[in-house]
């Protein structure tokens, strides 16, 4: 009998990205019944979908070998206590459906006796008796028969123990809680957008109702609730995790940039590298208390002790998912205090930097389409963070970045652009140099066209104003609806 899942939970099953499975939605492929999939339909498309090969297996099974055990308990699965939860839950629901099963079957054996009464006081004449007396005998044959399992029925109830899936209302978006995570904290690698504060349980920002699901404090917390909204079913969801395989939580959203309040916060340095011979990496971290809110994309004003005017505004070139390190990308400047002073080696590690912000309007849209991503130079900071956000959300049906380099040692990060490449099939990477940055443009315009412009796409342009202009009237001048295409002009 057909089983039916969510098409998060689909992709989770056979091993495909969300927005491959959203694509044969859209094309036909696959029928949506109330926003679920049948798990006949997946195994159709995906015959080799099986329990053994899906990884699933192998990740419980790890847990017997002692090199792995550990790693694994504080990664993969969640604490003794919310697993106990999870499979107490999991055995009410089977105990629930037992006991309806024996209900049901006593019901039928009842029925069929009936009717053989009935049968015998009219004498054995009306065929309609027998009929029915058939009906019934074969139809509980029928269903007390031994079938061969679904096996993604299997994995799903599998993954309702070592995972929860997490639907968020009004906006319907989902997200899996994996190991130890707290609701917020899978939501933030999730993409999502959800509201929160300090994420350690003191300030109340990330309240969430619980409308249907368990859930079970993970963290301590200082912030009160009352009594009327534990009544109402809210919690922290920085404080709390999953304790059923399903839950579903009431709350908004930000829905952009304007959703989200200005922050100044003092960071100290955790590291200074020096990716190319002109280009550096700053990585500020965050007090535990004070974690900075902000989109993918987005910058940040940076000011630096010394001086009123020791300051410069630079695109964060980390995903907010991990909204206690932030990472920034600093080209060589003499105009830049902030240059200066990293390439001059004056910022060390411990020293403080104040964070204010954030600011831009060069974020992720919601949107089906594939992604296509265009930086030159350092501009590949906010395409860096947009790409994380973009994976995290799994929900493009491709995506392709293209890197122009206007000096040798311009692509400082293709380490990481092979690595996307080769570990995702959906992920295309490439490279170009030329050191005019409109010139460099015109070539990447032209792979897209040679690659992508037979495609309907959204595309994400940053870089040197000339590098910006030119691709965005490229994309123009081929079709691309202004909508479809936003651009951030770096310095």
């Amino acid at each position: 009998m057909a089983h039916w899942v969510t098409v998060w939970r689909a992709a989770q099953l056979v091993g495909v990205p969300r927005g491959a499975l959203q694509q044969r939605v859209r094309s036909g492929e696959i029928e949506l019944h109330d926003g679920l999939v049948s798990t006949e339909t997946l195994l159709a498309l995906y015959p080799q979908a099986r329990l053994e090969e899906s990884g699933l297996l192998e990740r419980v099974v790890q847990i017997r070998d002692e090199a792995f055990g550990k790693r694994l308990r504080e990664r993969v699965l969640p604490s003794q206590e919310v697993l106990s939860q999870r499979l107490f839950h999991q055995s009410q629901e089977l105990a629930d459906v037992q006991r309806h099963l024996q209900r049901y079957h006593a019901l039928v054996l009842s029925l069929r006796e009936r009717l053989r009464a009935l049968d015998a006081e009219a004498g054995g004449s009306d065929p309609r008796f027998t009929e029915v007396l058939h009906q019934l005998s074969d139809g509980l044959a029928r269903a007390l028969a031994t079938e061969p399992v679904d096996v993604l029925d299997v994995m799903d109830d599998m993954l309702k123990v070592v995972s929860a899936q997490v639907t968020v209302r009004p906006s319907g978006h989902q997200f899996t809680v994996e190991g130890r995570d707290s609701l917020l904290q899978a939501g933030m690698k999730a993409g999502l957008k959800l509201n929160y504060g300090c994420g350690n349980g003191s300030c109340g920002m990330c309240k969430v109702r619980v409308t249907s699901g368990q859930v079970a404090r993970c963290m301590h917390s200082d912030y009160p609730l009352s009594e009327t909204e534990k009544a109402q079913g809210y919690v922290l969801a920085c404080a709390h995790t999953a304790a059923s395989g399903e839950l579903t939580l009431e709350t908004l959203e930000a829905g952009g940039p304007e959703d989200i309040p200005a922050q100044t916060i003092v960071t100290s340095v955790r590291a200074v590298r020096t990716l190319a011979p002109d280009t550096m990496l700053l990585h500020l971290q965050t007090p535990r208390t004070h974690r900075l809110r902000f989109l993918a994309g987005q910058s940040v004003t940076l000011g630096l002790a010394g001086g009123d005017d020791a300051h410069a505004t630079h695109p964060v070139a980390s995903c907010p998912c991990d909204d206690r390190n932030l990472l920034f990308y600093v080209p060589r400047r003499a105009d830049d205090a902030l240059a200066v002073r990293l390439f001059g080696e004056a910022l060390k590690p411990g020293d403080p930097v104040t964070v204010h912000g954030p600011q831009g309007r060069f974020v992720l849209d919601e949107t089906p389409l594939p992604l296509v991503f265009a930086a030159c130079d350092t501009g590949f900071a906010p395409i860096k963070s947009l790409v994380d956000h973009a994976l995290s959300l799994d929900a493009a049906p491709s995506i392709a970045l293209f890197w122009l380099a206007t000096r040798p040692d311009g692509h400082f990060m293709a380490n990481q652009c092979r690595a996307w490449s080769e570990a995702l099939d959906t992920f295309e990477y490439s490279a170009f140099t030329h050191e005019d940055a409109a010139v460099g443009a015109g070539q990447v315009a032209t792979a897209m066209r040679a690659d992508l412009f037979g495609i309907d796409s959204a595309f994400y342009v940053a870089g040197p104003a000339p590098f910006v202009t030119a691709l965005c009237a490229d994309l123009l001048a081929a079709g691309v609806p202004p909508p479809q295409i936003r651009s951030e002009v770096l310095p």
